[in-house]
């Protein structure tokens, strides 16, 4: 049977290729049906007007906009986006609404908190190992899980330093910022906890022009993430479902 509220699912990408490879994997990975989840693409319309107690907890992903573009040159959609997850965020964060943000939604709840955006801390497409901070151990999405896991990421921005107030939880070698919490129930990462080697491999080609690589290093990307495994990573994903389903 369905839940008897759905995990609502926003999503960013304008392209319907990667959105619906993004969607498929949050479900195959969250353990979800489609009759579990709201899904709302919000790249062309920004955010509805929603009631948070309809659902068990929001789930973001990634999309090509940037936050760190200057504010004259970012289009009119992002600009709508970003009201909308500000407006959003105002009741999710004074709520500790369960929430969790990948990689634009890592920065989206980091903007909001006024921590710095930038691309001092961007890494390529890549497969990357991401260590746990003292804080992780006891966290309900990660305990028990080993000191260092594999994730799959590829962002040209990043959090400059955790939010204030935040919980920092994974970390890493060039992006200190990969996992933190706010409250008890908002997350953010930095990187996709639903990527797999072939939504990756969508993403790559959806985006080889966007900035994140050159070009003609797109060949050679999809097959260094050809083997990826990110069992943790997913995990995490899996555990955030298990624990707000209602």
């Amino acid at each position: 049977m369905p839940l008897s509220k759905p995990f609502l699912i926003l999503q960013l990408r304008p392209e319907d290729d990667t959105s619906d490879s993004e969607y498929a994997a949050l479900l195959k990975y969250g353990g979800l049906a489609e009759a579990d989840t709201h899904r709302i693409r919000i790249e062309q319309a920004g955010i509805p007007e929603l009631n948070l107690t309809d659902y068990s907890a929001i789930i973001v992903g990634g999309s090509p906009f940037d936050i760190s573009t200057p504010e004259q040159d970012k289009s009119p959609i992002q600009k709508t986006i970003e009201r909308d997850f500000h407006d959003l965020f105002d009741q999710v964060v004074l709520q500790d609404f369960p929430f969790l943000g990948a990689c634009s939604g890592c920065g989206l709840l980091g903007s909001y908190l006024d921590t710095p955006i930038s691309r001092q801390y961007g890494e390529p497409v890549s497969e990357v190992t991401v260590f746990q901070t003292e804080d992780a151990q006891n966290d309900p999405l990660l305990k028990g899980f080993p000191q260092e896991i594999s994730v799959l990421l590829g962002h040209k921005e990043a959090c400059d330093r955790p939010p204030k107030g935040a919980t920092l939880l994974l970390s890493g070698d060039h992006c200190r910022v990969q996992m933190f919490r706010v409250g008890d129930n908002v997350y953010a990462t930095q990187f996709h906890p639903e990527g797999d080697s072939e939504g990756f491999t969508t993403r790559i080609h959806a985006y080889k022009d966007f900035g994140y690589f050159d070009p003609h290093e797109a060949d050679d990307l999809i097959a260094a993430i050809e083997r990826a495994e990110t069992p943790y990573a997913q995990a995490i994903l899996k555990r955030f479902v298990q624990r707000y389903a209602a």
